[in-house]
């Protein structure tokens, strides 16, 4: 299947690359020991979503932002 999200992530080992496909999506984490920011990108109805959500350790993670990928209103 053909990639349809495309994700870089660079760290002291350089950088490294993922793609994600319409059935699977992306999900990503970036973390240290007090918290974490977590990301989903997903397609719902057509239309290329991501969710980002702040996790503390305390449940449940505080959703940022749910909506559109592009960030317009109205997807």
């Amino acid at each position: 299947m053909m990639a349809h999200f495309y994700g870089t992530v660079e760290g002291g080992k350089g950088e490294a690359t993922r793609c994600g496909t319409t059935n699977t999506g992306m999900r990503t984490v970036c973390a240290s020991y007090t918290g974490s920011v977590r990301c989903w990108a997903y397609v719902k109805d057509g239309v290329d979503w991501v969710q980002v959500a702040l996790d503390t350790g305390k449940s449940p993670c505080r959703i940022l932002y749910d909506g559109p990928i592009s960030g317009k209103d109205g997807a």
